[in-house]
Formats: structure tokens, C-alpha cells, sequence
């Protein structure tokens, strides 16, 4: 089941309207307030980050790695002309696998001014992508509504995609309500001590389980356009892991009951060891003939109707990206 606009729907973002109304610079402002004690991802560290580096080993401005036009990612977000995709350094997750460690764990490229992400979302709406998708934002909510600000004065008009890990605090979704389009969480794990395990991350199960109920909320199922573009809507990334450790069963259950049997999913096949995941069996291998296909079948089973399509890893590893353009 394909949801789609009819032509008297609004397609607009709806953070233009916040603007227009002043409310976009206010959410800006109190975001910066929560900077102090920071509560900003669902660690809730309470840090100071004016004057100390949180859990996430971030201050005040967004560091960015990459960027660029992404003809990696879902159909609906990639379309023709690519996702316009800013890779955040740093991450709240510590996943022992993650497939990009040199970005989420290190200080992979450079702090950016407000003003500087904003000429980048600006480059990214030049190059002609069909969205700004934000990776890993959920440490820095705070720069991105500054930049936002700004970005939206001189022309911005994209959708914005918020492509997280899934560990969100419901106190930094408040402030992306009417401000996000399209949310596109992970949902990596069922059990929290597997997620304590293996992404140093408390009761992930609760705390995930909440926010993608609160991005519902929010945005309803995604929402394609004629031309099968996203426009507003939730997305969810499930990646299989090797011996069933991300307990898809039980997450696709939450998915059709509680959330939407028309959630849009994709479950992921691209697993392979990296980073750590030598040292924690069975992390340490390839996905086994079948681990996926059941997967799918339990989602199948479920009741979820909008799985992807696409057979092949959706996912590229950041180096596949074009290089930066220097703003």
C-alpha cells in the first residue's frame, strides 16, 4: 500500500510556517537553553555543553563530516537527483559494529557555525537534491534549528529528514514538532541488555519505542508525491543482525500494533563485521543463509504491508559520497 497527496494537500515543509509566524527562531532559542543541562538526547547527561563536551564529546556548534548529494538511501528519499545528506560527527550510540566508526566515534571533520550549516543546506537545495537529510542529529538539535533559522531566510524550502539511531529524547522531539517532515529512526534492538551490550545505551527498547510513537504522532505514515517522492511521514530502518540480536519479531509487533500497519520499513541486509564487532560473537560475521528471509517473514507475519523494496544495501559506507563542496 502506497500512501500518497492528492492535489489539495499542503506539500510545503511545515517549518515555513513556523517561521512565517516567529515560532522557528523561539524553538531555536529554547533549544540553546537546554544546552545547559543538557537533555537533548534520551542520555540526559546534564552537562553544561557551553562549557563542557556531553556524553556525545560535543559542545555547542555541529561538527560535520561529509556531505553531499546521496543516491544511496530509500527510493523515496534518493528520487533522481539524490538526498541532500549532512553526515554529523560524533553519535549518542557507541554500537560496536557501526559501519561508519570513523565519523560516529571520532572528530571526523570540522565544527560549523550556524551560519556555515546553513549555506550547506542551501548547497544541497542548489544541487537540485529532494531533501536535507540530517545523520546522526540527535546531539546536535540545537545547532540545527540555528542554522534552520537562517537557512529558511535566504530560501530554503526541502523537506528535512531526521535519520537517527533511535535513542531520542521526547524533549528534543517537542522542539522538531512542525519542524521535521520526515523522521527516519532505527529501531535497533528489542532487549535492553543487548542494547547496554553492544551500543553502551540504557532501556533502548523504552526509550525507542516512545520516540517513534511521539514521531507518529507527529507526521503520520509517510507520504509520497506523484513522482514517488517522500514528503512527510515516518520511515523506519530495522537492520538484521547476526543470531537474532535485533529482535525484529518483537519490534515488527510494536510496528503494526502500535504504531501503523502502514509504517513504511526497511528492513536491512547489509549487515558485516566492522569497528569492534570482532570481539563480540556472533557479531563477528555475515548475516547466515535464511537470518533475513526471516526477517521478512516475521514482518509479513506482523502485519506490515509497506516493506521496501529494493534487494540491495541500501546504506553506503560516507566515502561513497561526492567530496564536499568548500562553503
Amino acid at each position: 500500500m502506497q500512501v500518497r497527496y492528492d492535489r489539495s494537500m499542503k506539500t510545503m515543509p511545515a517549518y515555513l510556517s513556523l517561521a512565517a509566524a516567529g515560532e522557528l527562531s523561539k524553538r531555536a532559542a529554547l533549544a540553546r537553553e537546554h544546552l545547559q543541562a543538557c537533555d537533548l538526547c534520551a542520555r540526559h547527561c546534564g552537562v553544561d555543553r557551553y562549557t563542557t563536551l556531553g556524553a556525545c564529546r560535543t559542545g555547542v556548534q555541529a561538527r560535520v563530516a561529509s556531505y553531499g548529494a546521496h543516491h544511496g538511501e530509500e527510493d523515496p528519499l534518493r528520487g533522481s537527483r539524490g538526498s541532500g545528506t549532512i553526515f554529523f560527527a560524533r553519535c549518542n550510540l557507541s554500537c560496536v559494529y557501526c559501519q561508519n566508526a570513523d565519523i560516529s566515534q571520532t572528530d571526523s571533520g570540522r565544527e560549523r557555525r550556524a551560519d556555515e550549516l546553513a549555506a550547506i543546506m542551501l548547497a544541497l537545495q542548489e544541487q537540485g537534491c529532494h531533501n536535507i537529510n540530517l545523520v546522526s542529529p540527535s546531539h546536535v538539535v540545537a545547532p540545527i534549528l540555528e542554522a534552520l533559522v537562517l537557512a529558511v531566510e535566504n530560501g530554503l524550502t526541502l523537506p528535512l529528514v531526521y535519520n537517527t539511531g533511535g535513542y531520542d529524547s521526547l524533549a528534543a522531539l517537542s522542539l522538531l514538532e512542525d519542524v521535521i517532515d520526515i523522521y527516519m529512526p532505527d529501531m535497533k534492538y528489542s532487549d535492553a541488555a543487548i542494547g547496554t551490550r553492544f551500543s553502551s545505551v540504557k532501556q533502548y527498547p523504552r526509550v525507542n519505542q516512545a520516540a517513534v510513537k511521539e514521531m507518529q504522532r507527529q507526521v503520520g505514515d509517510l507520504i509520497l508525491n506523484e513522482n514517488g517522492i517522500a514528503e512527510r511521514g515516518l520511515l523506519v530502518r530495522h537492520l538484521v543482525l547476526p543470531g537474532g540480536l535485533s529482535g525484529g519479531d518483537i519490534t515488527f509487533n510494536f510496528l503494526a500494533e502500535k504504531i501503523s500497519p502502514n509504517t513504511y520499513i526497511n528492513i536491512m541486509d547489509q549487515y558485516h563485521p566492522a569497528h569492534l564487532s570482532h570481539r563480540h560473537p556472533p557479531l563477528n560475521r555475515r548475516l547466515k543463509s535464511g537470518e533475513y528471509q526471516a526477517a521478512l517473514d516475521a514482518a509479513r507475519e506482523a502485519g506490515l504491508n509497506r516493506l521496501d523494496s529494493r534487494a540491495q544495501p541500501m546504506r553506503w559506507i560516507i566515502k561513497k559520497l561526492p567530496a564536499n563542496r568548500e562553503l
